[in-house]
């Protein structure tokens, strides 16, 4: 099994969204519903959160694709409510002007969500998820390129799942699943557990700007200048850590092999994405993206 993560060398969002979805070559939206995944964990500006250019553009481009509806599903983080958030990013007026929907996971009731209990999870009893991504159509994610401070290491695609757990919701009580997650020697390996819930068609990671230090929210910021667009999890992310140890990252992203990192290993452990390096073809569409592709394929290759 081999699959595609396309690489554009850009400043510029808007263009580089478009660019690298084109790359790819397909069309894994058109005619269906999609369901859009962000990360507004916080508002902090980006890479702390989805950049607004980032998701006007990826809207747009859905949208020209032929999607056939657009439904933004986000639960946000501890310090803030999910609607304060959005509204604090401009996000329903974005969506006024783009004709998309939003539904705040945070405010759903229990009739909202499923149970999931992946074989051989880390989680005690399962966690509940959204049943709108759990029946999706189509399921679109984009994600940031970040360390993260809290355990987890990194933060890109397969952390930004972690949204789609609730914090307290259960059937039960307010069962706290943030706190289980947080609290456990395992939460690498929970954070990919949560991807077995559902499916991604296209993915789309924001790296103009990075985090190598910190995160989520704040943390050393450099300017990467990079997008990359695919369909696999685990690939995007092992490009993802490729690009942070490029541009100089933390021990904890640093060392090892990539694909011995706890969150791309377990991922890869229940058949979310590609097992191995060689598994990923970068692609590219102009010469300063290809010499950059160049130097992510040798830190993969390494690893």
């Amino acid at each position: 099994m081999t699959t595609r993560i396309s690489l554009v060398r850009t400043a510029d969002r808007a263009a580089g969204v478009a660019r690298a979805i084109e790359l790819l070559q397909t069309n894994p939206v058109k005619g269906k519903a999609v369901v859009l995944k962000p990360n507004f964990n916080t508002d902090d500006p980006a890479p702390g959160s989805t950049h607004n250019d980032t998701l006007r553009a990826l809207v747009l481009k859905l949208q020209e694709m032929g999607a056939t509806k657009i439904t933004l599903a986000e639960r946000s983080g501890p310090s803030d409510t999910t609607r304060n958030i959005m509204e604090h990013k401009g996000i329903p007026a974005l969506a006024a002007e783009l004709g998309f929907e939003i539904l705040n996971l945070q405010e759903m009731d229990r009739d909202g969500w499923v149970k999931v209990q992946p074989e051989g999870s880390h989680w005690k009893d399962g966690f509940l998820f959204p049943r709108i991504y759990a029946e999706a159509e189509c399921v679109v994610q984009t994600c940031c390129l970040k360390t993260h401070q809290f355990g987890g290491h990194f933060t890109l695609s397969l952390k930004n799942s972690v949204g789609l757990v609730p914090p307290g919701l259960g059937p039960g009580g307010e069962y706290p699943y943030m706190n289980e997650l947080h609290s456990s020697p395992y939460q690498r390996q929970m954070i990919a557990e949560i991807n077995a819930a559902y499916a991604t068609d296209l993915i789309v990671m924001d790296g103009v700007e990075a985090f190598v230090e910190g995160g989520p929210h704040v943390g050393k910021r450099v300017r990467a200048e990079v997008m990359l667009a695919g369909r696999d999890r685990v690939a995007i992310d092992a490009v993802g850590v490729a690009v942070l140890r490029q541009l100089g990252t933390t021990p904890e992203v640093s060392r090892g092999k990539i694909f011995e990192q706890d969150q791309i290993k377990r991922a890869a452990e229940l058949g979310l994405g590609v097992t191995a390096a060689d598994q990923i073809e970068i692609v590219t569409g102009d010469a300063a993206s290809e010499a950059y592709a160049a130097e992510i394929r040798e830190i993969l290759k390494g690893s």
